[in-house]
């Protein structure tokens, strides 16, 4: 289950915007860039000792920047407290601070190691001050050993701001990363740390933004979560009725498969839009029907003035799950392209644009990273390497609002960027981004914009799945979600 971060901030930072809050808190005078590495061991100490009851020995492995000065501060008050601490320094050029947080050390008796495989894999408990933010590439050998020695450990780890190798910025790994338990982040929340591979390496984030929240100009990001819900969805008018809860046709179901096109269209319903199509293979409508008889059906054989008229009548159209790439999707996809109502693009409808790519203001593409690929002619590897950089590009190719699935959804609309850290592993599994498109058409058609109702469907879905995941991540259902889906959108349910 993601973690609760609803008492987190919600601006997400680059790196190069928390450095320059430092720069602007030092230049007027409020604080020095000593007091901002005291303020950060300090939390360190009192992070470590929150989790760790017991007076077990302390390993602390500082690098050569500000995040090694910060956790020789850490061993210092743990010293001070009675703790036994030994502290493994990875390289002699060290910053001002550093060298400021060692005297320090060393004047209070402490003593340094070098490196030792074998003391690292014994340790029980493990500071990780190597790197913070200080990779942006490759991890260098000398500092790969510590960070493989510290993952060959059975040690509980807490990483100082960010776990060495994680890069701040992306959330891609240099090589090789720290898989810590408790990260703590100072300053201002990463933008990294809430997407991509991080997700897995962070383990349980905390924060504390050692007094530079005033300094920080606009925030590279948003983060959203539940907590945002209940502002969309106010309780419905006593005399409404289903013409004026969003009317979607869901195009898809190609032979072999109905079940894509039938869960879209039911988490279209549970969403609460009032009226739904599904268009689809005519040999698919008992699979459609048979549980689901709301759903009004329309069997597709040839694409003729009846599909015209479906897509006519719809507010919002949901095109693509199991739509397939032969002659029959390929003829849906372009008839859909006719009309000029908002539309929602997933699965096979992306795979076919990156064939035929063109602009379009008022649609939301929701690609995962195998589908964003091949959206923009690059590798899988490429595109969870920069995320944030990735749903740019593909906004600027395609236009209209842009989410990249993942531990981590990443949403972009030209102006804002937003990041959605719900949902867990049990997401993994077919149909759960046919959901996903289907809640998103449901909230446009009941009158959010389509940059709101990608975020706020995001998280609906990743809540959805952190409600359902009581019976454990693996096995979870795509059909699991509906109940909760239902829940999400009533207000006085949240």
């Amino acid at each position: 289950m993601a973690q609760d971060l609803s008492q987190f901030p919600k601006a997400l930072y680059t790196q190069a915007q928390v450095r320059e809050a430092e720069l602007s808190a030092v230049s007027q005078g409020v604080l020095s860039l000593y007091e901002l590495v005291e303020r950060a061991g300090a939390a360190a100490f009192e992070c470590l000792t929150k989790h760790n009851s017991t007076a077990l020995p302390v390993l602390i492995l500082a690098g050569s920047g500000n995040n090694g000065a910060d956790a020789l501060v850490c061993a210092r008050l743990l010293r001070a407290s009675g703790i036994n601490v030994s502290v493994m320094m990875a390289s002699s050029a060290r910053t001002a601070e550093c060298q400021q947080a060692l005297a320090h050390y060393l004047a209070d008796d402490g003593q340094l190691l070098t490196f030792d495989a074998a003391l690292i894999h014994a340790a029980r408990i493990i500071v990780d001050g190597l790197l913070g933010t200080g990779v942006q590439d490759t991890v260098r050998d000398n500092m790969a050993q510590y960070i493989n020695a510290i993952n060959e450990s059975a040690a509980w780890v807490l990483s100082l701001d960010l776990p060495s190798g994680v890069i701040a910025d992306t959330g891609a790994i240099a090589g090789v990363a720290v898989m810590a338990d408790v990260t703590l982040c100072f300053g201002g929340l990463k933008q990294g740390l809430l997407t991509g591979k991080s997700r897995h390496y962070s383990g349980e984030l905390e924060f504390t933004d050692l007094g530079l929240t005033p300094f920080f100009a606009k925030a590279s990001a948003q983060r959203v979560g539940k907590e945002t819900l209940k502002a969309y969805f106010a309780a419905r008018a006593r005399d409404s009725h289903k013409g004026q809860s969003g009317k979607v046709t869901v195009i898809g179901g190609d032979a072999g498969m109905a079940g894509a096109v039938r869960l879209a269209s039911e988490a279209c319903l549970r969403a609460g839009a009032g009226l739904v199509t599904v268009i689809s293979r005519a040999e698919h409508q008992l699979t459609v029907n048979v549980s689901r008889p709301e759903l009004m059906f329309w069997g597709c054989d040839l694409v003729d003035m009846e599909v015209y008229l479906r897509l006519g009548w719809a507010q919002v159209i949901v095109l693509g799950p199991g739509l397939g790439k032969h002659d029959w999707g390929y003829n849906l996809f372009k008839a859909a392209g006719l009309s000029d109502k908002p539309c929602v693009l997933d699965a096979d409808a992306l795979n076919l644009l990156s064939h035929e790519p063109r602009q379009q203001t008022n649609w939301v593409l929701t690609p995962h990273s195998g589908e964003a690929a091949r959206l923009l002619g690059c590798s899988v590897a490429e595109i969870e390497q920069d995320r944030f950089a990735a749903v740019r590009a593909m906004q600027q190719k395609y236009g209209g609002v842009v989410l990249l699935k993942g531990a981590g959804t990443v949403i972009f609309d030209g102006k804002k960027m937003v990041v959605a850290p719900v949902g867990n592993p049990g997401l993994a599994s077919g149909g759960c981004g046919d959901v996903l498109s289907g809640i998103i058409g449901a909230l446009m058609a009941q009158g959010m914009d389509n940059m709101q109702a990608t975020v706020v469907g995001v998280v609906v879905h990743g809540c959805a799945a952190d409600l359902a995941v009581a019976k454990g991540e693996r096995g979870m259902l795509a059909s699991d979600l509906m109940p909760f889906i239902r829940q999400l959108v009533n207000s006085d349910l949240l």
